[in-house]
């Protein structure tokens, strides 16, 4: 139905478990990387930043899409250094999540990195972001207040929480 550079829409016709037929359209997408950097304080990168379809700006992870093909730990490096400037020295794989599988197929690799040294950040083209620190549990406060709505960094948050208390 649409194959754009970003996303694909698809249609397919089913046959149901009870023998009728149907149609299912969804969203095919090569995935993305969050990256829960924490430095050296403790504090986590974040970032600010407008989104189009929304029209509005969200407080975020540093995250990006998985080129085709790509290793999803080069992957979270390269989106880390190019939105952020840093470079971490330990990096661990904490958990997938697919946030929309009721019309897409994206998957959400997430990823712990630790032993930040910074090196300037090159953003890609026609992108604009502000890069903040944030403590955990005003991270997590900021969830129950509404300022983190996004769910890529809901779902991160919570993980890195839970992480850091023992839960592997």
């Amino acid at each position: 139905m649409y194959d754009g550079s970003f996303f694909k829409v698809r249609k397919d016709n089913v046959l149901l478990p009870d023998g009728t037929k149907s149609s299912r359209e969804y969203i095919t997408h090569s995935g993305a990387v969050a990256v829960l950097a924490v430095l050296d304080n403790g504090n986590l990168v974040m970032e600010r930043q407008f989104r189009y379809a929304l029209q509005r700006e969200f407080i975020e992870l540093p995250a990006g899409k998985i080129e085709p093909g790509e290793d999803i730990l080069l992957c979270a490096q390269r989106e880390l250094l190019e939105e952020t400037g840093y470079v971490a020295s330990e990096w661990i794989h904490l958990t997938t999540a697919w946030p929309c599988i009721g019309y897409a197929d994206e998957r959400l690799e997430y990823f712990l990195a630790r032993g930040l040294t910074h090196k300037g950040g090159r953003l890609d083209d026609g992108e604009f972001l502000e890069v903040f620190e944030l403590s955990l549990p005003e991270a997590i406060e900021w969830i129950r207040l509404g300022k983190i709505n996004e769910s890529k960094t809901i779902i991160g948050l919570f993980w890195l929480e839970k992480y850091l208390n023992g839960w592997r």
